[in-house]
C-alpha cells in the first residue's frame, strides 16, 4: 500500500487483513490493534508502540523489529522470517507456531514468552532471555545459542542444535 501513517494513534484499532506492505508507521502507537492476518511485509515500523497488538497470523517477513516492545503481543502463526528482531522486548508474547526461521532475536528478551511449535531453525538467539519460556514442539535446528539464558523453562523444545540438550528445564551446552 505505502501509506504513510507514521506517528498515527491506531491504539485497538481494527486493522485485521490490511494490507500494510510497505506502510510508513514508524512511531505510530499500535498497541493493543488487531492486526491479525494483516500483510506488513516491507513496512516501516521503527519506534511504533505494538505492545498487546494482535497479529495472529500476520505477514512480518524481513521485517526491522530491533528493539521494539512486542510484550504481551499476540503472534500465533506469524511469518516472521528473515526479520531483525534484536533487543525486541516479546515477553508474555504468544508465539504459538510462529515462523521465526533466519531471524536475529540476538539480546532479545522472551521470558514467559509462550513458543509452542515455533519455527526457531537456524536463528540468531545469542545472549536471549528465555527465562520461563514454553518451548514445547519448538524447533531450534541450527540456532545460534551461545550465552542464552534459558533456565525455569515450562517445557522443552523437540529440537536442538547439535551440541545442546535440554536438562531440568534449562537448555546447556555440552
Amino acid at each position: 500500500s505505502g501509506a504513510n501513517l507514521s506517528g498515527a494513534n491506531l491504539s485497538f484499532a481494527n486493522l485485521s487483513r490490511a494490507s500494510l506492505n510497505s506502510a510508513r508507521i514508524s512511531g505510530a502507537d499500535l498497541s493493543g490493534a488487531n492486526l491479525s492476518f494483516a500483510d506488513l511485509s516491507g513496512a516501516a515500523l521503527n519506534s511504533a508502540r505494538i505492545s498487546g497488538a494482535d497479529l495472529t497470523n500476520a505477514n512480518l517477513s524481513g521485517l526491522n523489529l530491533s528493539g521494539l516492545d512486542l510484550s504481551f503481543a499476540r503472534l500465533s502463526g506469524a511469518d516472521l522470517r528473515n526479520s531483525n528482531l534484536r533487543g525486541a522486548i516479546l515477553s508474555n508474547a504468544n508465539l504459538f507456531r510462529a515462523d521465526l526461521r533466519n531471524s536475529n532475536l540476538r539480546e532479545g528478551i522472551l521470558t514467559d514468552a509462550d513458543l509452542f511449535g515455533a519455527n526457531m531453525g537456524f536463528t540468531n538467539l545469542r545472549g536471549a532471555n528465555l527465562l520461563r519460556a514454553d518451548l514445547r514442539g519448538a524447533i531450534l535446528d541450527n540456532a545460534n545459542l551461545g550465552g542464552i539464558n534459558a533456565t525455569n523453562l515450562k517445557a522443552c523444545p523437540s529440537s536442538l542444535p547439535s551440541g545442546w540438550v535440554c536438562e531440568n528445564k534449562s537448555l546447556i551446552q555440552r
